[in-house]
């Protein structure tokens, strides 16, 4: 993509709407465009990272083995008066009429609907288990929406939903998931960190957040530093090891790390002291086991191996994928802009021409630019006839991780300039060595 080609509004000031820094900065780098309070319009740099979380999550949910469908945004009240939630929810939950007086709702979750699907057409314990999951737009009205989109009415949400025949095997479903979000979000370039929570009006008792460390969070967390020491890696999982998905679990979850909503002075003082840690926390996902809650209320039943009916035994998974993007930001940015993680970047380098106009400037951002593009790279190409001021403060505020710069000073003695975002170091290579070196470096992102 070219600069001069694309819809890139970025602004010079602070807007004084903006409390926090992903907000600030996701209306500067012209990412998003407030609609109405706590809705956001999705503009071309933000709509980019939107999507390379989308993939990722994809990806580790198929890997999984979990299978992606779609539900609608609005629901019929009357499955929600099934499960008795309907009246329970709160006036958190967006209700409407249609031009039939009937009671129509603004999708907040979707168990009662997913389960509809199930039971209309699952039947026999042998087509069990089975994960279903989609990644949808929600609404909930918020009576305060602040924050930007950490805390908007409409957010953009992986949901995921398990049908399993008994408690252990739900049980399993729930270990495979927290496997597959740490997974996916150290992809992000993330740690998320598992914590005991509150179920809320979802149910159940056993439920997970992971947080991610951030000054903005707006839960207090309480954990044992050493948590923060474990990282995934590139551990091969076989999801369907039972054994293997429950060592994770306790590797994971083992270490005490809980929010202000299950925190426990007692256990925690039994952490050493040295250790023990009060921060804040964005909440970025969270995983539920609830058992026979809505199955059975909905009639979500198989025909059992002894031929009785059963009620299957359910959980929810849910990613907020609107608001990583603020959590990203939150955890990595400095006071020039964003610094993307390479696995989210919405373009993997920048190319800032210093000298538009000069015939070997041209020729040779020209010639970097088709390199990249050839190798599948996104690059993101400044070629506004502006000043180099201009667009390095542009290239610092959207965050892109690598920038190749090329002057014809450094032409002169065949080089360009790389330099690194995140740590402001800068090397002088061929523009040959520069794109080998870009490419090598996204070679090992999954």
């Amino acid at each position: 993509m070219r600069l001069s080609r694309y819809f890139l509004p970025v602004l010079k000031e602070n807007p004084s709407e903006a409390q926090i820094v992903s907000h600030r900065l996701m209306l500067r780098a012209g990412m998003i465009k407030q609609a109405a309070a706590g809705i956001y319009s999705w503009l071309p740099l933000g709509f980019k990272v939107l999507r390379k979380l989308e993939n990722i999550i994809h990806e580790e949910q198929a890997r999984a083995g979990h299978i992606a469908i779609q539900m609608p945004i609005i629901q019929s009240a009357d499955l929600w008066r099934e499960s008795g939630r309907y009246d329970d929810y709160g006036q958190e939950m967006l209700r409407m009429k249609d031009r039939h007086d009937r009671d129509m709702l603004f999708t907040p979750t979707a168990e009662e609907l997913v389960t509809d699907i199930f039971r209309g057409h699952v039947n026999s314990y042998k087509d069990l288990p089975l994960t279903l999951y989609q990644i949808q737009w929600k609404f909930r009205d918020e009576i305060r929406p602040r924050f930007g989109v950490m805390r908007g009415r409409e957010f953009y949400m992986k949901d995921g939903y398990n049908f399993d025949l008994t408690k252990e095997d739900a049980l399993h479903a729930y270990n495979r998931h927290l496997v597959s979000y740490l997974r996916t979000y150290e992809r992000m370039g993330l740690q998320a960190i598992p914590m005991r929570a509150d179920s809320g009006p979802i149910g159940g008792d056993d439920t997970h957040e992971f947080l991610v460390l951030a000054d903005t969070g707006e839960s207090e967390v309480f954990y044992d530093s050493a948590v923060t020491d474990l990282t995934f890696g590139d551990r091969e999982i076989d999801y369907d090891n039972r054994e293997q998905c429950q060592a994770i679990l306790e590797e994971f979850t083992s270490k005490y790390a809980r929010t202000d909503e299950t925190h426990d002075e007692a256990l925690f003082n039994k952490v050493p002291e040295d250790r023990r840690r009060v921060a804040r926390g964005i909440e970025v996902g969270q995983i539920f086991y609830f058992g026979t809650k809505y199955s059975e209320p909905l009639g979500a039943t198989v025909q059992g191996p002894d031929g009785k009916p059963v009620p299957v035994h359910m959980g929810s998974h849910g990613i907020g994928v609107s608001r990583l993007i603020g959590a990203i930001i939150e955890a990595s940015h400095d006071d020039k802009g964003i610094i993307w993680p390479e696995g989210v970047t919405p373009f993997h380098c920048g190319i800032v021409n210093l000298k538009q106009g000069d015939e070997e400037a041209d020729a040779a951002c020209e010639k970097i630019y088709k390199a990249l593009t050839a190798l599948g790279l996104e690059p993101l190409y400044d070629d506004r006839n502006e000043r180099a001021g201009g667009k390095f403060a542009t290239m610092d505020l959207i965050g892109l991780p690598w920038r190749i710069t090329v002057g014809p000073r450094g032409l002169k003695n065949g080089v360009v300039e790389l330099t690194s975002r995140r740590t402001g170091e800068s090397e002088e290579l061929s523009p040959e060595e520069a794109v080998t070196k870009i490419a090598e470096i996204y070679e090992n992102i999954a």
